[in-house]
């Protein structure tokens, strides 16, 4: 006879609430889950209707555990993980050659895919799976063993292993300029500037570049903002503006020709990104060996 199947809540519902239990926030749970705030509170109502208990309380659009809710949460918080625990470690069984490397969007793009086959080539038996993400890493649910991201971004209790340095200066179309650079910074302030927006903005800014040189962006300065910076950067390939173009992810579009630097003015970033690797885990032969290659080839072009 399945006893569980009569007794067991409805298992969809337990996500929902262990996220809003553990966040204090049906809008946080929803933003965490990639899912709506009244599918969270859908689901939690039809689990407090099913148990016959109220495990939230709700005053003035904030949400409360109660002493029931206090309760399912820490049995259903311990279950969930332990089940995440295995499932990883079945994961790893098949593949245990194979590193996810979690990288943002734009270093991935234009740092890392041009030189990974070198890593290939020092490191043939390794599998490299490399996984995407324009979110902090706190954001990121998946199974990863390395990530790359921006330093001052949410990294939540993954151990640091190093920084790399990174230089930011501005960049564009040769075709854009209507006159030899290099152009003053004030001339600059005369041109179409790129942004990049972010929420929590993570990157250097033209209003915090200009400061470090003394100077302010004027607000009548004409701009277009783009909430990815892979497209920012091909925005100025195609001639729309000036960008805030990083040495590591601009320079080879330089090299090739696409973009120029208009102004010899730079800022250099001693810390300007992060190298993580999975909390919790042991830390495998592969593993190493990928963190010792991010390293080497970071510091060679610090």
């Amino acid at each position: 006879m399945n006893t569980l199947g009569k007794t067991l809540p409805p298992l969809a519902s337990l996500l929902p609430f262990e996220a809003a239990a553990r966040l204090g926030s049906f809008s946080k749970a929803a933003d965490e889950l990639h899912i709506t705030q009244a599918a969270i509170s859908r689901q939690i109502r039809g689990l407090e209707d099913n148990l016959g208990v109220k495990l939230f309380s709700r005053r003035n659009r904030a949400v409360f555990l109660t002493q029931e809710g206090r309760e399912l949460s820490k049995v259903v918080g311990e279950a969930l993980r332990s089940i995440s625990e295995s499932a990883t470690s079945l994961r790893g069984v098949p593949h245990s050659h194979r590193v996810v490397l979690l990288c943002q969007l734009c270093e991935a793009f234009y740092w890392l895919m041009p030189r990974l086959s070198t890593f290939h080539q020092q490191y043939p038996h390794i599998e490299i799976q490399v996984v995407t993400s324009t979110r902090a890493l706190t954001e990121f649910t998946s199974h990863f063993d390395v990530a790359l991201q921006s330093t001052g971004r949410a990294s939540g209790s993954h151990p640091l292993m190093f920084t790399a340095a990174d230089e930011v200066f501005p960049v564009c179309s040769p075709g854009y300029l209507d006159s030899k650079p290099p152009l003053s910074l004030a001339g600059l302030q005369s041109r179409t500037l790129l942004h990049h927006s972010s929420h929590p903005p993570h990157l250097m800014e033209w209003d915090s570049w200009l400061q470090v040189f003394g100077q302010a962006l004027g607000g009548e300065v004409r701009g277009a903002t783009f909430d990815s910076y892979p497209l920012m950067l091909q925005a100025a390939v195609e001639g729309h503006g000036i960008a805030m173009g990083w040495r590591r992810t601009a320079s080879r579009l330089i090299d090739s020709g696409a973009l120029v630097r208009p102004c010899v003015e730079s800022v250099h970033l001693p810390q300007a990104l992060s190298i993580y690797r999975q909390q919790g885990e042991g830390i495998r032969a592969e593993v190493v060996a990928l963190l010792d290659w991010l390293e080497v080839q970071l510091q060679d072009e610090g």
